[in-house]
């Protein structure tokens, strides 16, 4: 039980103890917290003792509870972006398999994420704005893989954002920066292309993430294996 830092007489009262019980109570504590036990008769310690039992147990106060990676803004912004674009995917003419660009690449940084977990705080978000760029380098390589391996769709990157701005208050900002007037290319792989463009994204993904989020800095984690997925 954690150690009152002034008598409960209060609390025997309100129990139904008695005005002579409660000051007695009352008293005996102040008498014992400066003088000690020792100096009490028997029959004040006994007192003492049959008052405090009938007392619930006062509980510690729990410490803050850290909170899970998939709590945290950044990652559920970019699970914010995914849902998004598996609504928008569910809307095309797919075939078994294929999978948009910009899917795979918030699937890649989410596992990433779900393995090392990373604080996620203020240093680590600053930090992760490197990502903005390597992650639209990443993208655009994947252009060059033919026609034959790919299609092109049409995503908005912004109105995800706006339409929940419109709903809530939030300080998420698109996942690209503007592009004004022009198109927003959504580009769906093959499911042969993606194994590929998978493994590329990895390869970039996975030393980088370790390198730039300052609460990696010390991880011992090695890389995940090829077919680690979270729980």
């Amino acid at each position: 039980m954690a150690k009152e830092t002034t008598h409960r007489a209060e609390e025997l009262k309100a129990l139904g103890w008695s005005t002579d019980e409660v000051n007695r109570y009352a008293e005996l504590w102040d008498y014992r917290q400066r003088w000690g036990a020792i100096n009490l008769e028997r029959e004040d310690r006994q007192f003492l003792r049959k008052a405090e039992s009938v007392l619930p147990e006062i509980v510690k106060q729990k410490h803050s509870v850290r909170k899970s990676i998939q709590e945290k803004s950044y990652y559920r912004w970019l699970r914010f972006y995914l849902d998004s674009m598996d609504e928008a995917e569910s809307k095309f003419d797919l075939l078994e398999g294929e999978r948009g660009v910009w899917a795979i690449l918030l699937e890649e940084e989410l596992r990433l994420l779900d393995y090392y977990k990373p604080v996620l705080g203020l240093p680590d978000t600053l930090k992760a704005k490197g990502l903005l760029s390597v992650r639209e380098s990443l993208a655009k390589s994947a252009e060059g893989l033919g026609a034959e391996s790919s299609k092109e769709y049409s995503y908005d990157f912004e109105s995800p954002i706006e339409l929940l701005k419109s709903k809530e208050a939030t300080t998420w900002k698109p996942l690209r920066e503007s592009l004004g007037s022009q198109p927003n290319p959504y580009l769906v792989l093959s499911a042969r292309a993606i194994i590929g463009f998978r493994s590329k994204v990895r390869s970039k993904l996975t030393p980088l993430i370790r390198e730039i989020l300052p609460s990696l800095k010390d991880t011992e984690l090695s890389e995940p294996l090829d077919d680690w997925q979270p729980e």
